[in-house]
Formats: C-alpha cells, sequence, structure tokens
C-alpha cells in the first residue's frame, strides 16, 4: 500500500509539472505576439480593422490604403536606420 502512495504522489507532480510548462509555453507566445503587434504596429492596426469592416459587410479600402501607407513609411524607416544613426544616438546623449 505505501508503494501506491508513492506512486501516486510521483504522479501527481509529473502532472503538475506539465502544466507548469504549458502555461511557461503559452505565456512565451503571448509575449510574443504582444512584440509582434508592437513592431509592426500602425500597419497591423489598419490590416485588422480593414479585415473587420471586411467581415461586417462595409468598405475597408480607406483602411487597407492606411496599411499601406504605414507599411511604406516603416520601410523608410528601416532603411534610415543604421548602426552609425544608433552610435550617434548613444553620442549625443553623453
Amino acid at each position: 500500500m505505501s508503494g501506491f502512495r508513492k506512486r501516486s504522489g510521483f504522479r501527481r507532480r509529473q502532472l503538475g509539472q506539465g502544466m507548469t510548462e504549458y502555461i511557461v509555453v503559452v505565456a512565451l507566445v503571448a509575449v510574443a505576439a504582444i512584440a509582434v503587434y508592437q513592431y509592426f504596429g500602425q500597419v497591423v492596426r489598419s490590416q485588422t480593422a480593414a479585415m473587420a469592416r471586411e467581415l461586417a459587410g462595409e468598405d475597408g479600402g480607406t483602411e487597407s490604403r492606411a496599411a499601406q501607407q504605414a507599411a511604406k513609411k516603416a520601410a523608410a524607416q528601416t532603411k534610415a536606420r543604421s548602426l552609425k544613426s544608433f552610435t550617434g544616438n548613444a553620442a549625443a546623449a553623453k
């Protein structure tokens, strides 16, 4: 009987460990999703708004054009950034 109790406790710890691992993975996926949403910012918000309007049966053209403009702006900002611009900001802060 005492052997059964030991195995039962071991099994509970294993189930608890599995649940903990699952929670950690879900938390990491949530953090990654938030980071991606923040990184792409206005582009994702505009595309989401366009899809929502289209699903509602309305015209989402305005939001779609806003998403395209935001994407072009983000691409231009990315081209303008380089390692020099980051080091220049560090030197200016001193």
